[in-house]
């Protein structure tokens, strides 16, 4: 029997953006609507003007010549509605998505009319895929789609629909709990400028430059219950580290962080819980330590589930 509190329906969405930073912009974006067995119902794709440079060519191919006469944001953003409207937003690493599409609203003035978000990375987690990483290609892989255009919105779009299907509805027989989570729209939005780093040769080592001044925060009020086991929840108290680039902006996860009752640790130490990096393999004074000293690591994704259920200081 198909799970009543299963969602009645989805938009897959893939964007293309000028960077990975706060102040870039989408210059392409796809939707593949699916009914709520993952069915495709239709699908959907625009060029955006970023109103700016580009950004990484090498890797969507948009120049700024292709860019020049496509739509401004704002002109697409009635369809680009149209297509979201009461679905819940699939995407692979959806909370970058999320934060391009509800920057782009604020920007135009508009809230995205969508309240819940689901990322395949985290539902690959949940079903337990046999994965090497949890990269798009490795979960297209295990269902054998078949990707033609790497980093083009529609064609991402696609092999993302076609893998979450298969994705469903072992959720669905397996009476698996979808992982969703609140989309909350941005009600005010300031551009500022960001300077830019030389071209890099490759997108693994493309890194938005943003300075990020010291910020002053309270004490945590929790003794550090040690370390973070894998399987259990994070607890108040635990030394959080982060290493490398998040999608999310890095002092919107700490701030998150210490509201659940988290330490942030600025360093590596025998004392630090748990490192939260998107490159584990990297060669980071903190992944060195990590590695080092035995400290746990785990992505970005997955440390927004556990933020999502931090024991109490007082519980076991």
């Amino acid at each position: 029997m198909w799970p009543a509190a299963y969602p009645q329906g989805y938009a897959v969405v893939d964007v293309e953006t000028t960077g990975l930073a706060r102040d870039d912009r989408i210059i392409s974006a796809a939707v593949y609507r699916l009914d709520a067995r993952g069915e495709v119902e239709d699908h959907w794709y625009t060029l955006v003007n970023p109103e700016r440079d580009p950004g990484p060519v090498w890797i969507h191919g948009l120049t700024s010549d292709v860019l020049r006469g496509a739509p401004l944001f704002q002109d697409i953003v009635e369809e680009f509605s149209t297509r979201l409207d009461g679905r819940v937003l699939v995407a692979h690493n959806a909370v970058f998505d999320w934060q391009m599409i509800a920057r782009e609203y604020a920007r135009a003035e508009r809230e995205a009319p969508v309240r819940q978000r689901l990322c395949t990375i985290a539902l690959s987690k949940e079903l337990a895929l046999p994965l090497p990483n949890h990269k798009l290609a490795s979960l297209a892989a295990h269902f054998g789609v078949v990707q033609q255009r790497a980093h083009h919105a529609l064609d991402d779009a696609r092999v993302l629909a076609e893998a979450f299907r298969p994705s469903l509805l072992a959720a669905a027989e397996g009476g698996v709990r979808l992982p969703l989570h609140e989309c909350r729209p941005l009600t005010e939005w300031t551009d500022r400028a960001v300077p830019r780093q030389q071209q890099p040769s490759s997108y693994s080592s493309y890194r938005p430059t943003s300075w990020r001044p010291a910020r002053k925060r309270p004490a945590c009020p929790y003794p550090n219950p040690g370390r973070y086991e894998e399987g259990k929840p994070l607890k108040q108290g635990m030394r959080i580290a982060f290493s490398g680039d998040t999608s999310t902006e890095r002092d919107l996860l700490e701030d998150r962080a210490i509201e659940a009752g988290l330490h942030i640790a600025t360093s590596i130490s025998r004392l630090t819980s748990l490192l939260v990096t998107n490159d584990p393999d990297s060669g980071t004074s903190k992944v060195v330590k990590a590695r080092q000293f035995g400290t746990p690591v785990v992505d970005e994704a997955a440390f927004g589930q556990l933020l999502g259920n931090v024991a109490a200081a007082s519980e076991g």
